[in-house]
């Protein structure tokens, strides 16, 4: 395929999709959640389809790679269709944000004014091989007013536009069917495209490697909002409870270990190290747990590989562990800031004050007491779905639900008031 072709095809999308924004934005909630509740409705009622089509995904990913962790996150089953048409029933009960009055005031002239949120228009989302993602991110679009353009990785491709195929004629009764973009094409080039297409995309979310969101912040157009890579840590501080350190942490590593809420470091304070260490590790062995360790964890737990420099940057996508020694709340804190990505961290403690400290000095989206981070998830904290987890500062920060979906802008009324 030529590169015209290519840019061909996303600059009509995005057309399309920025005609259907001008229209969706005006929908009214009663509307929009018709549409979401059939989508959830048609994901269900075309299950063979999309597994199907998800089928050939998956064995074209193990031809090429064999069994690796990527195939979890490709996956889809009976019971994923069900959570991606639940997420989508979710958020058609959640409030619209649309035309929320932020605050409003009279000012000295006579004038009200409303600061009011409305939707970006149009946002692009480029992703890894997450199919989930894909009705996931359409759905919250759809409920906050936007069209989406969607740019899958080439691992979920088929899986993808069968999805969006099924959604788009499952909304068509009620909103613009044109509000759901897939670019079908999966090169760099397209890509590139889309990040040149300012006149027609307003917002731009990438999700997946450090790499891949680096190189669309230093090529875009467009507004970033950056997702971020999950290099999480849990601190269990000297007074934690070591039951429920020990449980916490088999949670955040084993129970999805590919995902970018689990954890990837475990740090230990060294009043405790000898005491904690050889229990965790015990406990993690039974789930096939590969342990990593500092020099001092290496000491009391023996038989542990040696954890090097380049393993502390490093977001083990699958169970691989890494322990190091702490003497103070301080040099974790100074640890976390310094090798993680800004994600999910959280510390297992007893003191509240240690505990409110850590929240303050932590630089991340989601700091977490005494609780697993695999939380960090829109649908976990209640937003029904996500579009990604913020790991910048400006506008959005931790899981994107609906109202991180929207921008605002200023509603004047006034009776004929000219300036002096």
């Amino acid at each position: 395929m030529s590169l015209d072709s290519v840019y061909e095809e996303v600059l009509l999308k995005a057309k399309k999709a920025k005609e259907a924004s001008k229209l969706l934005a005006a929908v009214n909630s009663e509307t929009k959640n018709k549409a979401l509740r059939s989508a959830a409705t048609a994901i269900i009622e075309n299950k063979e389809y999309i597994l199907k089509e998800n089928e050939k995904d998956v064995k074209m990913l193990r031809m090429t790679l064999g069994e690796v962790p990527l195939i979890d996150r490709l996956l889809l089953n009976q019971e994923r269709l069900g959570e991606m048409a639940n997420s989508l029933v979710e958020l058609s009960n959640l409030p619209d944000p649309v035309g929320e009055v932020i605050e409003g005031w009279t000012t000295r002239h006579g004038l009200e004014i409303l600061k009011v949120r409305v939707p970006f228009g149009v946002i692009g989302i480029i992703y890894e091989a997450r199919p989930n993602v894909t009705s996931d991110v359409a759905g919250i679009a759809i409920k906050s007013g936007n069209a989406v353009v969607l740019k899958g990785g080439q691992e979920a491709i088929n899986s993808n536009i069968a999805i969006v195929k099924v959604m788009r004629k499952a909304i068509s009764d009620f909103l613009p069917e044109e509000s759901i973009q897939i670019i079908e094409n999966t090169s760099r080039e397209a890509v590139k495209a889309m990040l040149g297409l300012q006149d027609y995309i307003d917002i731009i979310v990438p999700r997946g490697s450090a790499n891949f969101i680096r190189y669309v912040r230093e090529n875009s157009k467009i507004p970033v909002i950056e997702t971020g890579a999950g290099n999480n840590h849990i601190f269990v501080n000297y007074d934690a409870d070591f039951d429920m350190a020990i449980k916490i942490i088999i949670n955040a590593k084993v129970q999805r270990p590919t995902v970018c809420n689990a954890v990837r470091k475990v740090l230990v304070h060294n009043k405790i190290a000898r005491s904690f260490i050889p229990l965790l590790v015990k406990s993690l062995e039974k789930y096939k747990v590969r342990i990593k360790g500092c020099p001092k964890t290496i000491e009391i737990a023996q038989d542990i590989e040696e954890a090097k420099e380049e393993d502390w940057y490093e977001e083990y996508m699958d169970l691989t562990l890494a322990i190091k020694v702490v003497d103070s709340m301080e040099e974790a804190i100074e640890h976390i800031n310094k090798y993680g990505t800004k994600h999910s961290e959280a510390i297992i403690t007893s003191n509240i004050e240690d505990a409110k400290l850590f929240t303050k000095l932590v630089d991340a989206s989601t700091v977490y007491v005494n609780a697993s981070t695999r939380f960090t998830d829109g649908n976990q904290f209640g937003f029904g779905a996500e579009v990604g987890i913020s790991t910048q500062k400006l506008h959005a920060r931790g899981p994107m639900g609906l109202r991180e979906l929207t921008t605002t802008k200023y509603v004047v009324y006034g009776n004929g008031q000219i300036r002096d």
